[in-house]
């Protein structure tokens, strides 16, 4: 099989790609974020982590990038800073990190002869919905210096597609959820406070609408996308194409848990105004059109089931204890 290079591996979403690409029969160069721990992040504990070639370094190193590059036939860019609180405080990093590291990758990408390349976007950059379902074509509307840096890293890799013929795709992700999410992330949030018998949940505003999408199935969707010719050039949505509001998510994991809850209100865990996102409601046509990818975890009844594996893995005192369940993670 090909080699592939998958950047941000050792994160949430690309610990369970890397996970599934190997078990595919992939083999995967491992790009983790250097540090002095010789930490591999969520690699650590997978049962995978002896049969992946682990590359430490930085994607904001054109030096190392091209290093990791050199040899892989297809790139896997999911490697960015993600935490919209956090853009808030400290936008250049996004800057450097999501835009100028995607800048590295796609150079090398083209010097090495890179025959595809799948770059990571958000539904972020969609900002609140226009018009739903939500389709590729909805305009883009950065409402945070995190969405602005994902749109930038976005239109580059599009700019290296036309400019240069560069074999790429854009796979955007409406909201992924399930287990190893940072607690930064509305749903784990939820269930960590749950979990740690907190009596009543600290949240933030509870009536936008998200399209969540169990990170089974945004792996998934991830191969399909290499798998498939015709993706080269588009920009492609991932979505379960099932719209449910903050507060309804709260009121059915707690359900799924067998709690009451009280809800406070932390000004803290506001966006401002005018840069919160209200509505993401995902159209998946273009992906089930181009691959042969359906969402598994489909509707009510296949987010209640992704919410209880969710749980599940959470609510296990050894995976609850990684976490700061009593601070709040910008």
């Amino acid at each position: 099989m090909n080699k592939i290079l998958l950047t941000g591996a050792d994160g949430f979403i690309g610990s369970h790609l890397a996970e599934y690409l190997v078990k595919s029969g992939y083999k995967v160069r491992a790009f983790v974020m250097y540090n002095s721990f010789n930490s591999w992040g969520w690699l650590d504990r997978s049962d995978v982590k002896f049969n992946l070639e682990v590359f430490a370094g930085d994607i904001r190193d054109p030096y190392g990038v091209r290093a990791a590059v050199k040899g892989c036939d297809i790139v896997f860019h999911l490697a960015a800073l993600i935490a919209i609180p956090y853009s808030y405080h400290s936008p250049e990093t996004y800057i450097d990190t999501n835009i100028k590291g995607t800048l590295n990758i796609i150079q090398a990408a083209r010097d090495f002869g890179v025959t595809k390349l799948i770059h990571t976007s958000t539904s972020e950059v969609y900002g609140t919905a226009g018009f739903v379902p939500i389709t590729e074509e909805h305009p883009l509307q950065a409402q945070s210096p995190y969405a602005a840096s994902k749109i930038g890293a976005d239109q580059l890799v599009l700019s290296f597609h036309r400019s240069f013929d560069l074999p790429a795709a854009i796979l955007r992700p409406f909201n992924t959820y399930g287990p190893r999410q940072s607690a930064r992330a509305v749903i784990p949030s939820i269930i960590i406070q749950l979990a740690s018998g907190a009596s009543s949940l600290k949240l933030g505003n509870l009536l936008p609408t998200r399209d969540f999408s169990y990170v089974e199935d945004t792996v998934r969707a991830f191969e399909a996308v290499l798998r498939s010719p015709e993706t080269i050039g588009r920009v492609i949505n991932s979505g379960s194409a099932f719209e449910v509001s903050i507060g309804e998510t709260v009121r059915i994991i707690a359900e799924l848990m067998n709690r009451e809850v009280i809800i406070d209100c932390e000004p803290q865990r506001l966006r401002p105004e005018k840069s919160e996102v209200e509505r993401l409601f995902a159209s998946n046509d273009l992906l089930r059109t181009l691959t042969d990818w359906s969402p598994t975890y489909a509707g009510l009844e296949g987010f209640k089931r992704g919410l209880g594996q969710t749980i599940n893995w959470f609510s296990n005192q050894e995976n609850l204890a990684l976490y700061k369940t009593d601070r709040y993670n910008i």
